[in-house]
């Protein structure tokens, strides 16, 4: 009698796979009817697509990529609108979803900027934390940033489309109605692109690392 080698457990539950893959499925194409397919050039949007990879092929790399770029942002994130639950916002990051003109139904889904870095946290806890991450994702922020400065409009949005994408990932400053002007253009996105590595990224990388044992690269379906 044969015997054939044994599948490797799950690490991570089929109901937890077809959950996150049911709220994808409502997202994508409300976010593509309302905004257009620009709108997936966003970390945030970015991530959530990144997201469904790493549960379903089990891929730290996936997970541990978007949590280095993206957890102290929506951790802020988290902060302001947790604030503005007792009107206390912190930054004003999360105002939109207070405002009772955003249907409610588009403002519940926004509200995967607050259980998403928690899903990418318990995802690595499950997985391992990938060292790639940090050098990955930085390449792919700077690509994004890079395309989102010379393909992509600048704020304002134009008064016939308001739900279009504008200064996508900040690349022409803080706010989506106006450019920032106290430096020049070029030097603004070199300073982000500068910034967000050195500032955001490395020092969660550097915290993921210490927490979180590390992956088992050679387990793993390799990034191509």
């Amino acid at each position: 009698m044969t015997d054939f080698p044994s599948q490797p457990a799950s690490r991570i539950p089929l109901w937890v796979k077809w959950l996150y893959t049911g709220f994808v499925a409502i997202m994508v194409p409300y976010y593509l009817r309302c905004y257009g397919p620009t709108n997936f050039l966003y970390y945030c949007d970015i991530a959530v697509l990144m997201t469904i990879v790493a549960l379903w092929r089990e891929d730290s790399l996936w997970a541990s990529m978007p949590a280095v770029g993206l957890l102290i942002p929506q951790t802020l994130w988290m902060v302001d609108f947790l604030g503005g639950l007792f009107h206390l916002h912190v930054v004003g990051l999360t105002a939109y979803m207070f405002t009772p003109t955003i249907p409610l139904f588009t403002r519940g889904l926004s509200l995967f900027h607050f259980w998403l870095p928690l899903l990418l946290v318990w995802i690595i806890w499950r997985l391992g934390y990938d060292r790639r991450a940090f050098m990955a994702w930085t390449a792919l922020a700077w690509i994004l940033m890079l395309v989102c400065y010379f393909l992509m409009p600048g704020p304002p949005a134009p008064p016939d489309n308001p739900n279009l994408p504008v200064n996508i990932d900040y690349v022409y400053g803080m706010s989506d109605t106006e450019p920032q002007t106290w430096m020049p253009p070029l030097a603004y996105l070199g300073l982000l692109m500068a910034g967000l590595p050195i500032c955001i990224f490395l020092p969660t990388h550097l915290v993921l690392r210490r927490v979180f044992r590390e992956s088992d690269i050679r387990s793993q379906p390799q990034l191509h």
